[in-house]
Parts: structure tokens; sequence; C-alpha cells
């Protein structure tokens, strides 16, 4: 892959970490580290927060074994929306499987209308999960759950 066509990152977007109690970890990054709750997911044992301000990068809390199956924890490089949306042609001119939000593989980003956010996911060759996300200027709108590219922009 040449160095033109490679996502230009701009920083790290989100980690997430595997907690033994999700009230009290909650607590503890809200209270005592100061992050914002972004979204609670109680059914799903998980929760997101921002970190510092203009949402530009966030912390998943995840309650051990509650990840989806099949779903490691994983880093978020942010990145432009331009990028994220040419991001499964260039990786796939670089042998790279682009992956939607469900693991499977995509052809365009996968949208988390919470955020809202566009994502494209991918491994690293240790199987490692990565993704490309850029934030997008619409509201937030949970009630859309996750939707490709495509179903978003209709």
């Amino acid at each position: 892959m040449a160095s033109s066509e490679r996502i230009p990152v701009r920083g790290l977007f989100e980690s997430h970490l595997s907690v033994t109690d999700l009230d009290r970890s909650l607590a503890f990054y809200r209270d005592v580290v100061g992050l914002e709750t972004a979204f609670e997911v109680p059914e799903r044992g998980a929760a997101f927060l921002w970190i510092g301000p203009g949402k530009q990068s966030m912390l998943g809390l995840w309650t051990l074994g509650s990840a989806p199956l099949g779903m490691k924890l994983h880093i978020a490089f942010a990145a432009d929306l331009a990028d994220v949306l040419a991001a499964p042609e260039r990786l796939a001119a670089a042998g790279v499987t682009p992956l939607s939000f469900f693991l499977e593989p995509a052809n365009e980003p996968s949208v988390i209308a919470w955020m809202p956010a566009a994502s494209v996911y991918f491994l690293d060759p240790d199987g490692n999960q990565l993704e490309y996300l850029g934030m997008l200027d619409e509201a937030p709108d949970p009630e859309r759950g996750i939707l490709n590219w495509s179903e978003w922009t209709r």
C-alpha cells in the first residue's frame, strides 16, 4: 500500500476494558477520573464514557463475559470521515478484509447511531480487532441502532 493510500490516523479514539462490576467501574471512571457517561447498555453489561471535551475520545467498559460473542475488545483510531468512507477500498487494496460492526466482510462503513459515528473494522496479522472511526455531525439517534452507511444516508 503506497503511503498516499493509507488512512491518516488522527489519534486514538477509543479503548475498551473488561470490568468485574460495571456499576462500580462506571462510578469510578465518572466520579473519580471525571469522565462523562456517553451511553449505557445495561442489558449487555456495557457502558461508554467520553474522554475529554468535544467527543474526541471514548472508553468502553464491558462486564466480564458481556462482550458480544465473537467481539474482541479493540482499539479505534480517529480518522476524518472521508478517510473512513475510503477505508474499505484502501484496506482491500492492501489485502486486508474490511469488516462491518458485526465482523462481516463489508464494502462500506457501519454507522453507530447513538454516537453517531461511521466505522470500518479490520484485523491485524495477529487477529487483534482494529477500527477506523469518524464522528458524524448529525444528532445521535439511538433508535436506529447499527446500520450500513448507505442505510444511514437514505
